[in-house]
């Protein structure tokens, strides 16, 4: 398999239509999926074709300029081409309720269409106004990832050792990555980084796409099981346990891939610095703490299968969460463009989010 450019290509527009790299076929096949419209898009959202609270608002974004070019080519009113976008923002806002990245780059692209409309722009004008806005939420990201990792990265000791969980890296975001963005800056500036990557069940982010891209990069990488990570961490070999997140209210708390919850609590145990990388559009100040965050519920097959084989009896159910919180007394401290964000959080975080 030839490696891909870096940064990853995970969204992208071309003429007319939203390509996402196909992440349920990795690692096995890289292939790309072209969505030409609103719903197919939507599809890929909620099956995980395209996953990763910043890469699902990247691909939000340019899913309402999708809705509007499709508008304007139909040659409707200005007025028309708006409702085209308002229904797509609808659409999309329902794939996935835990990721705030998603309503923050819907309702900033939303904003920028009434703002156009407002000013009388045509439906050409107010699509070629959201695909620019798409692209500069997508270049912002970019950049952001870039800061964020140079700050994580002076963290960490010149011969490191991180664990993480699930997938926090190009694949998840506009391509560099958060968690796995520190990582890539470590490297970058000569520092010596080895991973530990979580399998993360039960869809396996961290063996499937984790340790895939780490291995795309030249970077040494070691998968586990979630359970062996206690004896890891006892074991004294780990500098920092750094992951990303999907939305953290304004005390700190965070909600990441299930499974991370557990992790900061044996980090805790262990002394070992438990970090979360994330942009600023994943910070949530309309959430007071975790209680409200919505945890996104998926179906029981993702459990009750693996690799499309059932692995329990008939008959058995499962709770299937996709994410969990952790409080923020469990975190050391938040990785940020705008550098290292302590403890207090509430001080910390304000101003944090939507700009």
């Amino acid at each position: 398999m030839n490696p891909l450019p870096f940064p990853f290509p995970v969204v992208a527009w071309d003429d007319g239509r939203v390509v996402v790299l196909e992440q349920t076929l990795l690692p096995e096949r890289v292939e790309f999926l072209s969505c030409a419209d609103v719903p197919a898009l939507c599809d890929a959202i909620v099956r995980l074709a395209v996953r990763g609270a910043p890469a699902i608002g990247i691909a939000a974004a340019y899913g309402l300029a999708l809705a509007a070019h499709r508008a304007a080519a139909a040659q409707p009113t200005a007025g028309a081409a708006l409702a085209a976008v308002r229904e797509a923002q609808t659409r999309l806002a329902a794939t996935r309720p835990t990721a705030v990245n998603l309503f923050w780059a819907l309702d900033r692209c939303a904003d920028r269409a009434q703002a156009l409309a407002a000013a009388g722009a045509g439906p050409t004008d107010l699509a070629a106004g959201l695909l620019d806005e798409a692209r500069r939420i997508h270049a912002e990201d970019l950049d952001m990832s870039r800061r964020l990792g140079a700050a994580g990265a002076a963290l960490l000791p010149d011969c490191a050792t991180v664990l993480t969980h699930c997938n926090a890296g190009g694949l998840a975001t506009g391509g560099y990555g958060t968690a796995l963005g520190v990582v890539y800056a470590a490297q970058e500036a000569g520092k010596a980084v080895r991973v530990f990557a979580d399998e993360t069940r039960p869809l396996l982010q961290g063996a499937r796409l984790t340790a895939w891209e780490l291995a795309q990069r030249g970077i040494e990488v070691t998968l586990l099981c979630e359970g062996a990570a206690g004896a890891l961490l006892r074991g004294g070999v780990i500098d920092a346990v750094i992951t990303g997140a999907d939305r953290i209210a304004a005390n700190g708390d965070t909600a990441n891939k299930i499974g991370t919850y557990p992790l900061a609590v044996l980090a805790d145990r262990h002394g070992v610095p438990f970090y979360v990388a994330a942009p600023r559009s994943t910070f949530d100040p309309d959430a007071p703490d975790g209680a409200g965050i919505a945890i996104e519920q998926r179906g029981a097959d993702e459990v009750l299968r693996c690799a499309g084989h059932r692995t329990a009896p008939a008959g058995v159910g499962a709770w299937n969460p996709a994410f969990d919180v952790t409080p923020g007394e469990l975190i050391t401290a938040f990785i940020t463009e705008r550098g290292i964000l302590r403890p207090p959080f509430d001080a910390a975080l304000a101003g944090c989010g939507r700009p």
